[in-house]
């Protein structure tokens, strides 16, 4: 099998982002994004995705967590979508319903190439740590549509907002996980369109 990895790069004046994923690796992280709690949410998907991550990154984080935030999901999604290649083999659907402590969530992903985010996930507080709570969708949102995946989180019970966000990594780490597995039996592509 391929080596499937992607090491993508995006600079812009608010943001510098260098990203290394491998989809097959043993959930090694190493990330600084300057933002205490959105490390500790990568370092999370990795692990519990078994996958390896690598990112170096600095922001504007003097104005605020957004661009840095959403800019690391574009660039993650970028690097998903670059390491599936044409995706030969893939089990191309995942989903997880995670427990941690009172929170629940559901993850589904279709690595269908289209993409679309449906989110019900709510947050009582405004900041968790030094990370705005908004930013968490609007860091699934870019990694989704930059990724081409489908991807719906669903919050079935849950008061604690650190809880409620881990919940979602960790879901959607073992969602995409599956999703991106290879299984033996698939040839090609899991379409009858004969592409993803």
């Amino acid at each position: 099998m391929d080596t499937r990895t992607a090491t993508i790069e995006r600079n812009t004046n608010e943001t510098q982002i260098k990203l290394t994923l491998d989809l097959d690796g043993g959930g090694n992280c190493r990330c600084a994004t300057g933002i205490g709690f959105f490390d500790h949410m990568l370092e999370i998907f990795a692990r519990h995705g078994l996958f390896d991550l690598e990112l170096d990154c600095s922001g504007d984080l003097a104005v605020d967590t957004h661009h840095l935030v959403e800019d690391v999901g574009i660039v993650l999604g970028t690097a998903v979508r670059s390491a599936l290649g044409e995706k030969q083999g893939i089990r191309r659907y995942g989903s997880c319903l995670l427990p941690m402590d009172e929170a629940l969530i559901l993850c589904a992903v279709d690595l269908s190439g289209r993409p679309h985010f449906v989110s019900d996930v709510t947050y009582s507080t405004e900041k968790i740590g030094a990370l705005d709570t908004n930013m968490l969708f609007e860091f699934f949102y870019a990694l989704s549509y930059v990724a081409g995946m489908n991807l719906h989180l669903k919050k079935l019970d849950g008061h604690n907002d650190h809880h409620v966000a881990e919940c979602c990594f960790k879901a959607f780490a073992k969602a995409l996980d599956m999703a991106v597995s290879i299984d033996p039996r698939v040839t090609g592509v899991w379409s009858t369109k004969g592409k993803l």
